[in-house]
């Protein structure tokens, strides 16, 4: 058993009321979109139906994955406003990541189904309702246009993850529209039928860009990475820089959620220093990392006495250790 324990969380209290703040922003902004987004999804649905336009349809089935991105980051938003609990230490933070990575599979799964209709369209093309689906496509891209105007103007689509994802939806979206347009004026000028899966087959490589681009970001947090703007390396000669300390080792970076990293580690000190000067020095080393983007964090003081690799990284054990670690 380790004898000094050091533990330590940072809360910056004007940061955490901008984060609310924010949260305020972004939830309204996701309800308002959602409810446009999916009153306009009914329509293109109806009109890809009647004028038997699959890239109508196509651009239906991108709405539709919006709409459930919008409902599961508004979801996500309520759940992490839960204060922490014994069984959840951080929380239901971590949910927004999931609702983000199960956007993602959904979008590659839409990708699939519309790219398997088109192949099916190209063999044997039907006749379509070209100045219907025209109308139609017009107004989608109108729509498109003003709820991407009005995220990117009224909310956090740089730095939260759900609503980057859900922006690059409503981005997919806009440019689905102006597919089924192109696609409509082709038919109406040359009667290239096949323009219309063609069309289809341009949005669902945009769907399946998005998808892959989310699920990697969520994977990546998912399976504790290290957030993707932070070098451990680099990490490590920060806290080695710090006075007092003369080893950092057991060293890990990872994501809880958006716009909240946290960092652990084992430092080695003089092995004379009381508790109070040990607690002393993490508070000011926990200062030092909030600079570099670090929120959470948690140190384990040691002495040169200490029986832990030295490596900078932990080598996890494949099997139960009876040493805890």
């Amino acid at each position: 058993m380790h004898q000094h324990n050091q533990t330590h969380e940072h809360t910056h209290e004007s940061g955490h009321h901008h984060h609310l703040g924010a949260h305020a922003a972004d939830k309204q902004v996701l309800r308002v979109s959602l409810l446009v987004i999916g009153a306009y999804m009914l329509v293109e649905i109806i009109g890809g139906w009647l004028t038997n336009s699959l890239a109508l349809l196509s651009d239906a089935g991108h709405m539709f994955s919006d709409a459930l991105a919008l409902a599961l980051s508004l979801i996500a938003f309520h759940l992490s406003e839960r204060p922490v609990n014994q069984r959840q230490t951080f929380g239901y933070k971590r949910f927004e990541i999931i609702a983000a990575a199960v956007n993602g599979i959904a979008l590659m799964v839409i990708a699939v189904l519309i790219v398997y209709e088109a192949i099916g369209r190209f063999v044997n093309p039907p006749a379509i309702a070209t100045r219907g689906m025209l109308i139609i496509s017009v107004l989608g891209l109108l729509v498109n246009i003003a709820i991407a105007w009005y995220m990117h103007r009224s909310s956090e689509t740089e730095h939260n993850v759900n609503m980057r994802g859900a922006f690059l939806h409503v981005l997919g979206d806009l440019l689905g529209s102006v597919g089924a347009i192109v696609a409509a004026i082709l038919m109406m000028l040359f009667s290239w039928r096949w323009a219309d899966p063609l069309a289809s087959v341009v949005v669902a490589c945009l769907i399946a860009y998005s998808g892959i681009g989310i699920l990697k970001t969520t994977l990546r947090i998912l399976m504790e990475g290290t957030p993707v703007d932070i070098e451990l390396e680099q990490l490590g000669n920060v806290i080695l820089a710090m006075p007092g300390i003369k080893a950092v080792h057991d060293l890990h970076a990872w994501t809880i959620t958006s716009n909240m990293n946290a960092l652990s580690c084992h430092i080695v000190v003089d092995g004379t220093i009381t508790v109070a000067e040990a607690e002393k020095l993490v508070n000011e080393l926990a200062s030092v990392l909030l600079k570099h983007d670090i929120h959470h964090v948690t140190v384990q003081t040691e002495s040169n006495a200490h029986t832990h690799s030295d490596n900078l990284l932990c080598c996890m054990p494949s099997v139960a250790h009876q040493h805890a670690h």
